[in-house]
């Protein structure tokens, strides 16, 4: 019982923390991918050269890490705000033509990490952009203007 009481604080810590430096600082791995992706070595290796030697024990810690993964995911689709603390929730940072600096701030996210996203999606300039959203995976999404469409005749209309 004390394995899986452990694993459940490590998890929680691991995830509290992740929560905490943003997402920006994983972008390549969704946030519980991430820390099982740490932990699935850490948790066997102590069954396998640490001073428990019972493979019992590495298989309780790891039930227990995937049983916490699955919890999480299934309440996430379960319930949209337990999803939203534990996955965070998108951040626009440019909208219709213009920088949401609040937004980038909070996010860390210079505007040169922002032009540099319009140029792998092909904009060259900022009033070609729709929307720039940094996803709750790390990676920022551009919606351009529709070809013909005017950013200022939108300027100021929908959320930010």
């Amino acid at each position: 019982m004390e394995t899986v009481v452990r694993v459940v604080v490590v998890y929680l810590f691991v995830l509290v923390s992740l929560r905490i430096m943003g997402k920006r600082e994983f972008g390549q791995l969704a946030p519980m991918e991430l820390i099982a992706l740490l932990l699935v070595p850490e948790i066997v290796s102590q069954s396998l050269v640490g001073n428990d030697y019972s493979l019992t024990n590495g298989f309780v810690a790891l039930s227990t890490l995937l049983a916490l993964v699955f919890a999480n995911s299934l309440l996430s689709h379960l319930s949209k705000g337990f999803e939203k603390v534990s996955e965070g929730e998108p951040a626009v940072l440019a909208h219709h033509g213009k920088l949401v600096q609040a937004n980038l701030n909070r996010e860390r996210i210079s505007p040169s990490e922002l032009y540099a996203e319009m140029r792998k999606s092909g904009l060259e300039r900022l009033d070609q952009v729709r929307w720039a959203v940094l996803e709750t995976d790390g990676k920022i999404s551009i919606v351009p203007v529709e070809p013909g469409e005017s950013v200022q005749r939108k300027a100021g209309k929908g959320p930010l």
